[in-house]
């Protein structure tokens, strides 16, 4: 410990200050000139989170500018309703671009609801800014952004982040406009590629092709999301093609999540036999205890996370037990309807490596909360 007037060393106080909010670093800094070195220096601001809705405001713009070039990976979130907020976040993505070509991960989060027929477009622009400028980026996540995202973006990320490791487009969007050809020449251009997020509809058999290329590097997370009537139109991926995926990459995990606006038909053609499920997550307006039956007897050497969302019944408490006594994997289980008793004796008694679960006796206030497993 310090002495009375001692000054803690550079290191050790940056050590400190990487943990602090945005707002605190910047106090930090203003307290004497070793704090204000230690505030700024890389250590500090490697793994970045803001909050453009509350940090940056009354920030000194001179402190956050003369850290940029030191931020290697970022969380942003903002609020996309509130202008100050939304105009931050662009700033920000804008400086960036201009600024540090070295930003390796970008992880942009929107919070609240977007106003009506807002197409994000000032958004979308500094993010075609940022990787256009970013070209060590690795990774990219834009599953909490609520606007569309379109080939455009994708051949932009394809053709100015070679080293791209990881890409998540799988959003909330009401409409899906990334084509499978803008896929294609994603992984033809990205060899590092080893995870992939998207909606059903961007992914052709010939990019499951690709992917089970003999040169192709080691693929890991392939999360598909289908939410929107493009999903439900897509063609069906041949359960082949899965089994020669899995094939080549046997350490592959596959997220699925099915939304209500994919019918029953389209539900069939989804789950393929040899796809390797880790997680799936079922909110249907149709039957849902066929699909859980279904990964109760294809997806019980992989399945590790179901998340259920429909009417309680019978026949699902009954398809819930089946599962629970095949997925032995699994580690999570959370079904938002009451359940019977025999349900949680099953996946307490059969599922051994199970960590959290939501599975109510009776009905609670909202929202349910997990139960974790000691």
């Amino acid at each position: 410990m310090a002495e009375p007037g001692e000054q803690l060393p550079e290191e050790v106080l940056a050590l400190i200050f990487r943990h602090l909010p945005l707002r605190d670093r910047a106090a930090a800094a203003r307290v004497c000139r070793a704090w204000a070195a230690a505030a700024t220096c890389s250590t500090v601001w490697h793994n970045t989170n803001i909050s453009c809705d509350c940090e940056l405001e009354g920030m000194q713009p001179q402190y956050l500018s003369a850290c940029l070039d030191h931020i290697q990976n970022l969380r942003l979130e903002f609020v996309p309703s509130r202008e100050p907020s939304r105009l931050a976040a662009i700033e920000l993505l804008t400086a960036l671009a201009g600024r540090n070509p070295e930003l390796r991960g970008l992880c942009l989060e929107c919070r609240g609801e977007k106003r009506l027929f807002d197409s994000g477009r000032d958004v979308l622009d500094a993010v075609h800014a940022l990787c256009r400028a970013a070209r060590a980026l690795r990774h990219l996540d834009l599953r909490r952004l609520p606007f569309t995202l379109d080939d455009a973006l994708v051949l932009q990320v394809a053709h100015g982040c070679p080293e791209l490791c990881s890409l998540f487009l799988d959003n909330s969007t009401l409409v899906g406009s990334v084509g499978p050809g803008s896929v294609l020449e994603l992984l033809e251009a990205c060899p590092c590629l080893r995870a992939l997020g998207l909606h059903l509809a961007s992914l052709s058999r010939t990019a499951l092709e690709a992917l089970a290329a003999p040169d192709r590097a080691p693929f890991e997370l392939l999360a598909l999301r289908c939410a929107c009537p493009e999903d439900a139109r897509a063609p069906p991926l041949p359960n082949e093609a899965w089994a020669e995926l899995s094939r080549r990459h046997p350490g592959l995990a596959v997220e699925l999540e099915l939304e209500p606006a994919l019918p029953a038909e389209s539900v069939t053609r989804v789950l393929q036999p040899a796809v390797p499920v880790a997680a799936l997550r079922l909110s249907l307006s149709g039957d849902t205890v066929g699909p859980v039956r279904f990964a109760a007897r294809h997806y019980a050497a992989t399945l590790s996370a179901l998340e259920v969302r429909a009417a309680a019944s019978a026949e699902l408490d009954a398809a819930l037990v089946e599962l629970a006594e095949r997925c032995a994997g699994l580690r999570e289980v959370h079904c938002f309807c009451v359940v019977r008793p025999s349900v949680l004796h099953a996946f307490r008694t059969h599922c051994p490596r199970l960590r959290s679960y939501t599975l109510k006796l009776m009905r609670e206030p909202h929202p349910w909360r997990p139960t974790l497993v000691a």
